[in-house]
């Protein structure tokens, strides 16, 4: 097959619900390819997510470390509220008073994207209510707070909801960006962390005031969250989500795609399980698990082949042989499905 559309421009297709050319298969962990999308966070937020933590801009300290891979999380046992009913004594708005909007707007296009016919502009609008929320209390006493203290909660979210929409317009004005991304982790590996019920009241009214203005710059919405988290999706993509980055293959992947189409794109679907034989590992079975994960979720497009090895130690040579050897099938495969 002979591909005429850039890797971006087929990427953006699958984005926006139309039928690619080809696969698009995410390179996120070679560091040799240009990525399909950026995903990224303006630098108005600052480096707290980056590989040397810092503060958010409500004040929480992120931490990271080589044991969890420079991933940054909140500093454990250092939360900034205690005791939700007194959030308006602690929880301030940022101020950005004085911000060059289009010049970090410059800065950070030129910054993310060094290949613009192969990666797309996709930035987070900071809409991530739910994690920056359990940043502030911790798990324990988020989630008790979430069930006991609604009315409380609710107000604060609507608090932060104001921070979140101020990023996000601007974000759309001066960036023009490509796609959006909201990244809220609301799922274990088994389950939501809330009820559904809970998420339809609290959570998903506040995301659709934000995502309300993407859809109007008909920018595509890129929802991030990891886990079995299929249970909280119909809502989501009620309220315009394009893509689902990662859908892990816990989920009901199949059944997602059956009843939503291109509607909703699937933006992984793929995990390799390291073997209780490993360092031994069989070339064939990796690929052949490829192959199947071809055969389920690419017919009539709607899919980004994303996945790995489910290990993080990126700098071993025998995971980056594997990983290799996932990349090179999926991208054989890329090319002949749609024929």
């Amino acid at each position: 097959m002979t591909a005429h559309l850039t890797q971006k421009e087929n990427f953006l297709r699958v984005a926006r619900g139309e039928m690619p050319e080809y696969v698009p298969v995410s390179t996120f962990f070679s560091i040799e390819e240009a990525p399909l999308y950026s995903m990224a966070d303006p630098s108005i937020l600052g480096s707290f997510r980056g590989p040397g933590g810092g503060k958010d801009p409500w004040g929480v300290t992120y931490v990271t470390g080589e044991e969890i891979k420079f991933a940054a999380l909140p500093k454990p046992n250092d939360f900034i509220l205690t005791d939700v009913t007194k959030w308006r004594d602690v929880i301030k708005a940022p101020d950005y008073t004085g911000f060059d909007w289009e010049a970090a707007a410059k800065a950070d296009r030129k910054k993310y994207v060094q290949d613009p016919d192969k990666t797309a502009f996709v930035l987070g609008g900071f809409a991530d209510l739910f994690q920056q929320f359990i940043g502030f209390m911790g798990f324990t006493e988020g989630l008790c707070a979430i069930y006991e203290e609604q009315e409380e909660v609710e107000e604060l979210l609507d608090y932060m909801l104001e921070h979140s929409l101020y990023i996000t317009k601007n974000l759309l004005h001066y960036y023009k960006p490509e796609g959006y991304y909201l990244l809220d982790d609301t799922a274990s590996k088994l389950n939501p962390f809330i009820s559904p019920k809970l998420f339809n009241e609290i959570f998903v009214p506040r995301y659709k005031k934000c995502l309300d203005l993407v859809r109007d710059e008909n920018v595509p919405i890129f929802y991030h969250n990891c886990g079995r988290c299929e249970d909280l999706m119909p809502s989501m993509i009620d309220i315009g989500v394009n893509v689902w980055d990662p859908a892990q293959a816990q989920n009901d992947l199949v059944g997602m795609k059956q009843k939503y189409g291109r509607k909703l794109a699937i933006n992984g679907g793929f995990e390799f399980t390291m073997p209780s034989t490993w360092p031994v590992v069989d070339e064939e079975e990796v690929r052949e698990t490829v192959r199947d994960t071809y055969k389920k979720l690419a017919p009539d497009g709607g899919f980004i082949f994303n996945g790995m090895l489910t290990s993080l130690d990126f700098e071993n040579p025998k995971v980056q042989e594997v990983n290799g050897w996932i990349l090179d099938e999926a991208k054989k495969l890329s090319k002949t499905v749609y024929q």
